[in-house]
């Protein structure tokens, strides 16, 4: 057996499914085109009976939004777009009626240019203690060029020099990100009593946990070395390149430490230990091994670490077979659950990006002058990952919207594009607007149903097809994503499937599995073993007729013999 099962009674946080609010596209309450914390609260009993665990809200502090709310201004306020504090307590308060655990984003690497400590910086002298918070240093040479040759994730250098309070130009500030996200400095005390406190704050307004943005940065190598490559986010299909080969600002020793302490604190809030009501915490931590992400969630740092190695990995047997089999290797080698994820705020939605060719470099971003996923393969190829994904034991992530199917949005004009990624590098990179996209609640309504005034536009906008594929075309729909997803869900509760364990399949009942299968049962200690099935081949699999068919994501089909059989590009759960 690859993996072996865990108790039922297992910490909750070892088999959640967690689904991603993107709160600016969620739902628009107040009719202003932007998301709002009210209307999550609108849509909670929706997300209920979708049959989630848990969900994600990204971030909804004060902010400028120079990056979609990732430049942090205050971290203990809303910001007024979102709503305020009373809207939040109110979100926890329904969610937790209906069930629902609540985790929100915490973004420890940078905060906004316009959070209070780099004001304080800039108007005080270099080697102040108020600049010590975060990375300042003088220019090389006469001061003039930057303190090393780093460069952004988002394009351009990664240093910013500032004018001093007298007037003359001064020193640099490093920022990783956008030149409005500069870099905290982790190796002073103060940062790590103020990020502390920041958690407190919001343990006690009751979150039950906590992801973590870039969560291997944070900690540079204190000699600030000349590093030639530029990190990026996404990867390619062949050699999944994720922040590049690494460097001296990814992935130091040091970070660990600070995880400890983190720990520390969220265990302070279950005393008695009981693991229903742990806080927890979830790295975004994109680092090139599954042996460096599991070292995040060691006993005594964190509880769950994104699998991008999954995410990033071709639609091919044997490479989703590996990547399965070596993730859970490396998990249980911490005594950790593996956490599975397809889609987010930062990558193409898989519907999009499994429509591309396979063995082609992922694009961050897909433009209307880029070659277009097929979207029919694409929504094909989603539906059967999707049900082979939440079949694994361990916990799985959805982002919002990918449960009615929806695409990236691929031929954004590019005076709508809001990415700094996109503005940094003059267009080269696409960027992430298309991922963003406004929800579409019910068709006959403007925006779709996400917003509540007819002459306001989203945000961004919304393609046509986003109506055919709104929430109300789709309910009670038999075969419609949406409930596709609502089945998954029901059944891998029902199956106990987040603490089952997992033993590859060969054959079913004597009769050998094609090339281009994988296949596998998850089985509990104490009950029957779930058969799953996902076909990569061409050859169709035939399946035995003494099994129930639990859930399968496409048409099953029958065979001149009169036998189901699964096609291309498919997936089966079979009792």
């Amino acid at each position: 057996m690859t993996h072996s099962p865990s108790t039922h009674d297992a910490p909750w946080w070892r088999h959640a499914v967690i689904y991603q609010v993107y709160p600016r596209s969620f739902a628009d309450a107040n009719g202003d085109g932007v998301g709002d914390l009210p209307g999550i609260t609108s849509r909670l009993p929706y997300l209920a009976e979708l049959g989630v665990d848990a969900i994600w809200i990204s971030p909804f502090y004060r902010s400028p939004m120079a990056d979609a709310g990732y430049d942090v201004a205050d971290y203990r306020d809303i910001d007024p777009v979102f709503g305020d504090l009373g809207d939040a307590d109110a979100l926890i308060e329904r969610a937790h009626e209906l069930g629902i655990r609540v985790l929100i984003d915490l973004v420890p690497n940078h905060t906004s240019d316009e959070h209070a400590w780099f004001e304080q910086a800039l108007a005080s002298a270099p080697g102040s203690p108020e600049r010590e918070r975060f990375v300042f240093r003088d220019g090389r040479g006469d001061g003039s060029e930057p303190p090393n040759n780093w460069k952004s994730i988002f394009g351009g250098i990664a240093w910013t020099r500032v004018t001093e309070p007298d007037g003359t130009p001064g020193q640099w500030y490093l920022h990783l990100f956008d030149t409005k996200q500069p870099d905290l400095n982790w190796r002073n005390p103060e940062v790590i009593e103020e990020f502390h406190d920041i958690l407190r704050f919001w343990l006690d307004r009751g979150v039950d946990g906590f992801r973590v943005d870039v969560a291997h940065s944070l900690v540079k190598d204190a000699e600030l070395p000349d590093w030639e490559a530029r990190a990026v986010m996404a990867g390619a299909d062949e050699e999944p390149v994720v922040h590049g080969d690494m460097g001296p600002m990814w992935d130091q020793a040091e970070v660990h430490e600070i995880y400890r302490g983190w720990r520390q604190v969220l265990d302070s809030y279950n005393p008695e230990g009981d693991p229903q009501r742990d806080r927890i915490l979830c790295a975004e931590a994109w680092l090139p091994t599954q042996e460096r992400t599991m070292a995040y969630v060691r006993e005594d740092e964190m509880h769950q670490a994104f699998n991008f190695h999954y995410l990033q990995a071709p639609w091919r047997a044997a490479d989703q077979q590996r990547i399965i089999e070596t993730s859970l290797v490396a998990a249980e080698g911490v005594g950790a659950p593996t956490t599975w994820v397809l889609s987010n705020h930062d990558v193409v939605r898989h519907a999009s990006r499994l429509g591309l060719p396979v063995g082609k470099p992922r694009p961050n971003g897909i433009a209307a002058d880029d070659p277009q996923p097929n979207a029919v393969l694409g929504l094909r190829r989603a539906r059967a990952a999707t049900a082979m994904m939440l079949a694994l034991p361990g916990s799985a992530y959805l982002y919002n919207g990918e449960e009615l199917g929806l695409p990236d949005h691929t031929a954004l004009p590019a005076g709508v594009r809001q990415d700094p990624a996109f503005h940094r590098t003059q267009g080269e990179e696409t960027g992430r607007d298309g991922c963003r996209i406004p929800l579409p609640w019910v068709a006959g309504e403007p925006s779709f149903g996400f917003g509540a005034d007819d002459d306001v536009d989203p945000w961004l906008p919304q393609p046509l097809l986003y109506g055919s594929l709104s929430a109300d075309r789709q309910e009670g729909v038999p075969g419609s994503t949406l409930e596709l997803y609502r089945t998954l869900l029901h059944l891998r509760r029902e199956h106990d499937l987040g603490v089952g364990g997992l033993e590859w399949v060969s054959d079913l009942e004597g009769m050998p599995l094609p090339e281009g299968v994988v296949a596998f049962t998850n089985a509990r200690e104490d009950g029957p073993a779930v058969t799953v099935l996902t076909n990569f081949g061409e050859e169709p699999v035939a399946l035995p007729e003494g099994r129930e068919v639990l859930v399968a994501s496409g048409r099953l089909h029958r065979d001149d013999q009169g036998r189901r059989t699964l096609h291309q590009d498919s997936a089966v759960w079979l009792a």
